[in-house]
């Protein structure tokens, strides 16, 4: 939800870009995990999609440093949102590691 209340103070001309593109990224870790979830009782789609999660919350850091270098967030709420993202990463991996291990 971070990233959503964050991405409300882009500029419009963003809205189709930027806004669009973080909001998606970030809205695709969660249903990463969701549908990997759905399938854990076949290990290797449940790490498929935690890959992807991983994938798209990259993406998502990537959108955030831009949003930040553009002026659009500021230092302070750009590095409280990447070390979010920082913990959620960890646990990404940590539970790929260990699932069914």
């Amino acid at each position: 939800m971070d990233i959503f209340v964050l991405s409300k103070n882009f500029p419009k001309e963003e809205q189709y870009s930027l806004t669009d593109q973080i909001i998606r990224s970030s809205r695709s870790v969660s249903a990463n995990i969701a549908e990997g979830w759905g399938k854990r009782t076949y290990q290797s789609e449940f790490k498929k999609h935690l890959v992807y999660a991983t994938g798209s919350l990259e993406e998502t850091k990537a959108w955030l440093l831009f949003a930040k270098e553009c002026g659009y967030i500021n230092n302070e709420k750009y590095q409280s949102v990447f070390t979010v993202s920082e913990e959620i990463g960890a646990k990404l991996f940590r539970l790929f590691q260990n699932w069914k291990s």
